[in-house]
C-alpha cells in the first residue's frame, strides 16, 4: 500500500496568507486543513513577524512533507510583486525552518495543473478544487483555495509533468560565523 504524502500549499501576502493542506494516496486526494492568516498591523515588519509565527504553527500542527507555495508574479504592478515577494519569503522561510522542502509555482502552471487550462477563471480554478477534494461548498477565501490548488499542483506534477516548477533549494544546517558587537 502507497505511503501518504501530506503538502501544505501557500498563498503569500503581507496581510492575508491562505493555506491548505492536502493528503494523497495513490491517486485520491484528501483535505486535511485549510484557512487564512490575517495580520493587520499598521508596520510592515510585525505583520511579517505574525505571519511567521502563524505560518510555523500550521507547518507544526500538519507535519506536512514538502511547501507549495506560488512564485512572484510582477504584472503591472511592481509595488504589489515586491510586497508580494516579501510575503513569499517569510513563508519560504516558515517551511524552510522546520525542515519542510520547498517548491514553488507560476499561476499559470497551477492553473493549468487544476483545470485544464493555464487562462482559467478564478471561478473554474474554485470549482475545481471543490470537486477534486470533494468538498460540500468552495473553500471560504480566495486565498486558502489558491493555497489549496497549489498542494494539489505538488501532488500532481510528476503524472502532468509541469514546466514551470522551481525548487527552492534546502538550507544546509550549519553554525554561522557571523560575529556581531
Amino acid at each position: 500500500m502507497e505511503q501518504p504524502c501530506r503538502i501544505i500549499g501557500i498563498d503569500p501576502g503581507t496581510r492575508s496568507v491562505g493555506y491548505g493542506v492536502v493528503e494523497s494516496r495513490g491517486s485520491s486526494l484528501r483535505f486535511l486543513g485549510g484557512g487564512c492568516i490575517s495580520a493587520n498591523a499598521e508596520e510592515i515588519a510585525s505583520r511579517l513577524v505574525t505571519i511567521h509565527h502563524e505560518l510555523q504553527i500550521v507547518i507544526r500542527e500538519f507535519q506536512p512533507q514538502a511547501a507549495a507555495i506560488e512564485t512572484v508574479f510582477a504584472g503591472n504592478n511592481v509595488k504589489t510583486a515586491i510586497a508580494i515577494g516579501e510575503g513569499r519569503g517569510v513563508a519560504v522561510l516558515s517551511a524552510a525552518e522546520l525542515g519542510v522542502e520547498v517548491f514553488g509555482y507560476e499561476p499559470a502552471v497551477v492553473k493549468r495543473a487544476v483545470t485544464g487550462s493555464g487562462r482559467a477563471s478564478k471561478e473554474q480554478v474554485l470549482q475545481m478544487v471543490r470537486i477534486l477534494l470533494n468538498l460540500g461548498e468552495i473553500p471560504p477565501t480566495d486565498h486558502e483555495a489558491d493555497a489549496l490548488a497549489l498542494a494539489i499542483t505538488h501532488i500532481n506534477r510528476d503524472r502532468f509533468g509541469l514546466a514551470g516548477l522551481t525548487k527552492n533549494p534546502s538550507p544546509k544546517r550549519r553554525k554561522s560565523h557571523l560575529r556581531f558587537g
